[in-house]
């Protein structure tokens, strides 16, 4: 089964929080992705686009525009839980 996101909240030092709907809360640094794949990289470069995320209908995926975005069962695995 696919997780699907109740909430998300962008943090400080690219950091996403998020809230899925069987109850899990995690942190999740998106500072890595950041690092590692070329497309990420505007969240770094482009003033304002990080807090502009966007939960998709399906509330299986975060995107920031076309070529960014995140699964959430990525979110899920790999989050902080808090």
């Amino acid at each position: 089964m696919i997780p699907r996101i109740k909430s998300i909240d962008t943090q400080d030092n690219f950091k996403l929080k998020v809230l899925f709907d069987d109850g899990k809360k995690v942190i999740y640094d998106v500072k890595q992705d950041i690092e590692q794949i070329s497309e990420f990289e505007p969240l770094k470069t482009l003033y304002g686009l990080w807090p502009q995320v966007q939960l998709d209908e399906s509330r299986t995926c975060v995107f920031w525009n076309d070529t960014i975005d995140l699964a959430s069962d990525t979110i899920y695995e790999y989050g902080i839980e808090i």
